[in-house]
């Protein structure tokens, strides 16, 4: 879909890697530009072979060329691709590539109508814009931790990094808009995406439902209120996720269960006063996970379970549709990230893996 378009990766870590790895499966041509070292998620936390799985995961599908840009020869080698491409991403905090000689400003000097993309924290202006901050920051920033809270109104820490995926998201989303709007108009342009303002975004159905009623937990039948739309723990404590906000969903399920006096009760509260609510509590507690994973996909009723992540590999759901596969060169599961699109990415680059010596004989004609 994307063949022919050629990005240049100037990101490291998690947010942008992830914005370019959406592109490149989507078949666009990206060339990461690592430092000498290469990018620090190569050495991070877990690995496998000697590489960060957190680079593994983020980076399949791209080209790898390692360039100190603080040597004229390699700055060179840098601008010579930004003339190739159609779209370059970056992810340094504020500053650092106009520093680097790699701003925006410069770069139109050798590719006028480039697209230039940054992805920060905080945006290019405002007292937080030059302000080092991660995902838990932009999270709580943004009012999303606040939805998340134990039943002490503690909030809970995640384990997943909402932030920097949606960041990175936006990030590719604003890049193909951009490339579309050059097609059209031919002219490229500079975009700056805030990772706290992304997540934000989200949030619009929080800020009305305050202003009006006063409640800042959102949309009342959607966050664990009624007892058609709840986390329901199970007999050997798994839990489901019951999602029968339609009538019939709801009557499907009361009929398969025996339960047909319970029809009325569609929309009635997750409270201890409520004794039909008592008894569904004890029904799920009564059967296993697998009976209700069972139970689920034979009637029509939005039941699931919530699955651990070791288990995603063998549900049913993404076996048939092979989003989740076993790659073929590592032998790593990975999920794809346009689970539709066919065919196996190829995994993430070794360091330098395309980069040529000597370095004035890097092929960069597109």
């Amino acid at each position: 879909m994307l063949k022919g378009v050629r990005i240049i990766d100037f990101s490291n870590y998690l947010p942008g890697p992830f914005a370019t790895m959406r592109l490149a499966e989507l078949g666009a041509e990206v060339i990461k530009i690592e430092p000498p070292e290469g990018d620090p998620a190569r050495n991070l936390g877990i690995k496998r072979a000697g590489t960060g799985v957190v680079f593994l995961a983020n980076n399949r599908q791209k080209k790898s060329i390692t360039l100190n840009l603080k040597e004229e020869g390699d700055y060179e080698l840098a601008i010579q691709l930004i003339s190739t491409a159609d779209a370059v991403l970056e992810s340094f905090r504020p500053g650092v590539m106009q520093k680097l000689g790699l701003d925006y400003e410069t770069v139109t000097k050798y590719k006028k109508d480039i697209v230039y993309c940054s992805l920060t924290g905080y945006g290019e202006k405002g007292q937080y814009h030059s302000l080092g901050s991660h995902d838990l920051n932009y999270m709580g920033i943004s009012g999303v931790l606040a939805q998340l809270k134990d039943e002490t109104g503690k909030p809970i820490h995640p384990s997943i990094q909402l932030a920097d995926y949606m960041g990175g998201m936006a990030a590719s989303e604003r890049i193909l808009a951009a490339i579309l709007s050059k097609e059209q108009t031919g002219k490229g342009g500079y975009h700056c995406i805030s990772m706290a303002s992304v997540i934000a975004s989200i949030m619009g159905n929080h800020l009305l439902i305050e202003q009006e009623t006063g409640d800042s937990s959102g949309i009342s039948f959607l966050n664990g209120q009624i007892i058609s739309y709840a986390i329901y723990e199970t007999k050997d404590q798994r839990y489901v996720t019951m999602g029968a906000l339609e009538r019939k969903f709801w009557e499907n399920f009361c009929h398969a269960i025996g339960k047909k006096e319970w029809t009325d009760a569609h929309f009635s509260k997750t409270e201890n006063d409520n004794p039909i609510y008592m008894e569904m509590k004890a029904l799920f507690k009564s059967r296993y996970l697998q009976e209700w994973v069972d139970f689920g996909t034979n009637v029509d009723c939005c039941l699931t379970p919530v699955l651990e992540v070791n288990e995603l590999k063998h549900f049913s759901l993404f076996r048939d549709q092979e989003s989740i596969y076993q790659s073929t060169s590592n032998g790593l599961y990975s999920v794809k990230m346009h689970g539709d699109r066919m065919g196996e990415p190829v995994p993430a680059p070794a360091k330098n893996e395309h980069g040529i010596v000597p370095r004035t004989n890097i092929q960069v004609k597109k």
